[in-house]
């Protein structure tokens, strides 16, 4: 069982989605920041990192972009686990009783229906369970606060609501992280970075070499690069395993018409489940690292940076 690093505190929804991935008896590694999780992996404290990397109501987080780009551990999976948010209190402390709800601007945003409807004062946090950590070391009676039922758990509040999110369809998808590649998966995608050259019809070109072979793009992003200004990198995934035909044939393409490239990864695809999966309990464990067809090593092409 692999020793796993994320970010936050215990009882953080990163580390329900390590339990969910992994199964309940993971070891893991708790980091103050996004950073930690490379530096873990890196130098060995963890075998493993979960890097969270987009909402699928909010968008993606940029600094996990940008250390995919700047570090060098390689994307083993992806996991995609749906966001159930808890409202807990105090022991003893009932609904009616609260006055305020405390947890992260993100995730006060996302139950604002549920927080209008009770009238409660909204007070952001920096993080989920370190909200809930907090308020059982130091009980207040008219506070609520909103993170994982995992959190609940940990730190022994009373739950008094769950699934109080505005939206049911919400999903947070992570990068397992890794020192080597993943084993060749029969359901494979592939992420990457390139930049475009400062030519008309450049990224139009790069983008041709998958659609000329049919391959389906299911995310691309640009975001400013930190070291020249007004210039663009453009985040990709799709389908498929860079050892599949048509995928070798498209990168070595986009070798030849891109300024840059940096391969992320082939991993095993994640099916995100429908909330009522979710609920029954179903659907939630993606595709594990150890469903596999054969091993297979990422080619470290990294050209212009």
């Amino acid at each position: 069982m692999p020793t796993v690093a994320f970010q936050g505190v215990t009882g953080a929804y990163s580390e329900s989605a390590i339990y969910q991935f992994f199964g309940p008896e993971t070891q893991t590694v708790s980091c103050r920041t996004l950073e930690g999780i490379f530096e873990a992996v890196e130098t060995g404290r963890a075998d493993l990192g979960l890097l969270p990397v987009e909402n699928a109501l909010a968008g993606s987080l940029p600094r996990a972009y940008e250390l995919l780009m700047e570090r060098d551990l390689r994307i083993r999976a992806e996991v995609i686990m749906r966001v159930q948010h808890t409202l807990m209190a105090a022991p003893g402390v009932k609904l009616a009783d609260l006055k305020q709800v405390r947890s992260t601007l993100l995730s006060l945003n996302q139950c604002e229906k549920f927080i209008n409807r009770y009238g409660l004062e909204q007070i952001p946090a920096s993080d989920t369970a370190s909200s809930g950590r907090d308020l059982a070391a130091k009980p207040e009676p008219d506070l609520g606060v909103i993170a994982g039922k995992l959190a609940a758990q940990i730190y022994k509040l009373d739950i008094l609501e769950e699934d109080i999110e505005d939206a049911a369809f919400n999903y947070t998808r992570f990068f397992v992280l890794g020192s080597e590649d993943p084993p060749r998966a029969q359901r494979s995608k592939t992420s990457l970075i390139f930049s475009a050259r400062h030519l008309p019809g450049s990224l139009y070109h790069c983008l041709g070499e998958f659609a000329e072979r049919n391959i389906n793009l299911t995310k691309i992003e640009s975001r400013p690069r930190r070291n020249r200004p007004w210039q663009y990198l453009f985040y990709l995934d799709f389908e498929g395993h860079w050892q599949d035909p048509a995928a070798e044939a498209a990168l070595l393409g986009l070798l030849r018409r891109a300024g840059f490239v940096k391969m992320l990864g082939s991993y095993p695809m994640a099916t995100t489940p429908h909330p009522e999966e979710a609920r029954m309990g179903g659907g939630l464990e993606g595709w594990k690292i150890g469903e596999i067809d054969q091993p297979s090593n990422l080619p470290a092409f990294q050209v212009n940076p």
